[in-house]
């Protein structure tokens, strides 16, 4: 199939602004590089640490240079909802040495869970976790021993701090390994897994393989084959650092806007690609958003979860229909070899004998209700738009189906807090037109939590027939579209952007047509306005000890990490 012009204009693009930090990057892992088993290079008593906690046997392989030293990486912790990571590990360290190789723990990172801590003041570490969680793996992997990686981890800031950690050591075979979606629990996207699978970091087929059954079971022990095989001393040419390139970041921008994904991704996989040396921005998210349609229907856009959408055909049929339709590159290196059509528009099974054999995709969507093709899509463009005005720039996400209320003209109702909106709300106070502000929300601010406590009564007011729309600096990651809600408004309040000059009343039109965001009043006036100020410290449950990233991290157009994005 001929990729769509427009697909091909954003990736030459890409990779024009990308050219000089791209070089860097890929000169300094192509020097990580070496002949044979990192840990060679290593003096006799460092060596001698880095295999007393492990078996005779495994001390025995690591001495010499046969057997390649896989290093696994967990999330794991009893706060989230994925059990099996806690048993992985040690499944993995049998499963590598049947592949010839030693599989060693190397770490842990710090996963928070975002449902227990959502509207508590917790909230505010959620987006520096994704960051911290890549200096975790960063340390992790930083003892020269490993000749690749197992990275366990799920959530929409793990998965990027973890594959962000892993591209500093992008000369290392690296593959991510999903847990599957859980028996019970709240409904998820699993848009973190999506992206990983389109982008070619996972087995085909993984990542929504069901836990606790036979086939998630035959895929753990598929990924730790299969990372042995990727590495050096085994003649491997796939390393993370040339798998994640601009083709790559395209399509898992292009998989994020054909399934109405979390808008978080819109900060993750900038600062995924900056990690390696890749200038992605926002207008090639708008851009790419014009031209991919929108295939898929499931939470927050409707009732149906992860499960089924893999069980109306999943990321195989996703994949082969967005090949089909051009607006994925095909031409990309993957863990499972090269070409994504090739790999990944198969179904998984398992044969007789409990081996995985993949088969083509079905011709046809099971669940048109969750699953569609490119030429009967929900919508013919993609799920993302952004804003720009005087007021700076914005995200939305528009629903799959109906794609609510397009254009918002109403006055401004002022907040700092979320906690206000949500007392004004009870008590009738926004039983009217108006567009909620809801700025310090930002990075800089308090770190950007997610607001997704107002989501249920702002839905009330759109369907008591208020036109009603959000503008935040925050996040609202699974907003599922009734009211618009434009978020991760940069330059943000904290550092007197527009934001902080709104006054309740003012007229704001967000038009999601014309991609406009803008405040209707005198524009001397508006910029003659004192900007308001944070009252509100971060202090408790360890917010205090979040002042250097608060005062690190960068804007959200540019990822909101704290790494920079100059690498």
């Amino acid at each position: 199939m001929i990729t769509h012009p427009v697909v091909t204009e954003v990736t030459a693009r890409i990779v024009d602004r990308s050219i000089a930090s791209r070089r860097r990057y890929l000169d300094r892992i192509y020097a990580d590089q070496s002949d044979g088993p990192a840990r060679m290079s290593l003096p006799g008593s460092n060596l001698a640490h880095g295999v007393a906690a492990g078996t005779p046997d495994d001390e025995h392989a690591l001495r010499g240079r046969a057997h390649p030293d896989i290093a696994v990486v967990s999330a794991y912790n009893d706060l989230l909802a994925v059990p099996p990571y806690r048993d992985l590990p040690g499944l993995l360290r049998d499963v590598v040495a049947d592949s010839g190789g030693v599989a060693q723990f190397a770490g842990g990172v710090p996963a928070l869970s975002d449902g227990v801590v959502r509207g508590q003041p917790g909230s505010e570490l959620s987006l520096f976790s994704r960051d911290v969680i890549a200096m975790s793996t960063a340390i992790a992997l930083s003892h020269n021993m490993f000749d690749g990686a197992l990275l366990l981890g799920a959530g929409d800031e793990v998965v990027p701090g973890m594959v962000i950690g892993a591209l500093a050591f992008g000369h290392l075979p690296v593959v991510v390994v999903p847990a599957g979606p859980g028996p019970a629990g709240p409904p998820r996207t699993g848009s973190d897994q999506l992206l990983m699978e389109v982008m070619g970091l996972h087995l085909p087929g993984t990542s929504f393989v069901p836990q606790d059954t036979p086939l998630r079971a035959a895929f753990t022990v598929a990924a730790g084959r299969r990372v042995v095989e990727l590495t050096g001393p085994r003649g491997g040419t796939a390393p993370i650092g040339a798998i994640v390139d601009e083709r790559s970041v395209v399509n898992g921008v292009a998989a994020l806007l054909a399934t109405g994904g979390a808008t978080s991704h819109t900060l993750h996989l900038v600062a995924i690609a900056a990690a390696a040396g890749i200038d992605l921005r926002w207008d090639d998210f708008a851009d790419l958003s014009a031209v991919v349609p929108t295939l898929a229907r499931i939470h927050p856009d409707g009732d149906a979860d992860a499960g089924a959408f893999h069980a109306a055909g999943g990321t195989a049929f996703l994949i082969g229909e967005l090949l089909d339709a051009g607006v994925l590159h095909d031409d990309v290196i993957t863990v499972a070899g090269h070409g994504l059509r090739r790999h990944y528009c198969r179904r998984p099974a398992l044969d007789d004998a409990g081996a995985i054999r993949w088969k083509q995709r079905g011709s046809g969507s099971g669940d048109t209700t969750v699953l569609r093709s490119a030429t009967d899509p929900f919508a013919a463009d993609g799920s993302l738009r952004i804003l720009s005005g005087p007021l700076g720039r914005a995200v939305v996400r528009l629903p799959a189906t109906g794609r609510g209320h397009r254009v918002v003209r109403a006055p401004a109702r002022v907040y700092d807090s979320p906690e206000d909106v949500l007392v004004d709300l009870r008590t009738g106070e926004l039983d009217r037109d108006a567009v909620v502000v809801v700025r310090f929300q930002g990075p800089r601010a308090g770190g950007m939590p997610e607001l997704s406590t107002l989501v249920p009564a702002l839905d009330t007011l759109a369907e008591r027939g208020y036109s009603v729309a959000v503008v935040t600096d925050g996040r609202l990651s699974a907003a599922p579209g009734t009211v618009p809600v434009a978020v991760h408004l940069t330059p943000e309040a904290a550092v007197d952007g527009p934001l902080s000059r709104i006054a309740d009343g003012d007229l704001i039109e967000l038009d999601t047509e014309a991609g406009r965001l803008d405040i209707l009043i005198d524009p001397v006036t508006f910029h003659d306005r004192a900007p308001a100020v944070r009252t509100a410290p971060s202090l408790g449950s360890g917010r205090e000890l979040f002042g250097c990233f608060r005062a690190a991290v960068g804007p959200a157009d540019r990822g909101a990490t704290v790494f920079g994005t100059g690498r």
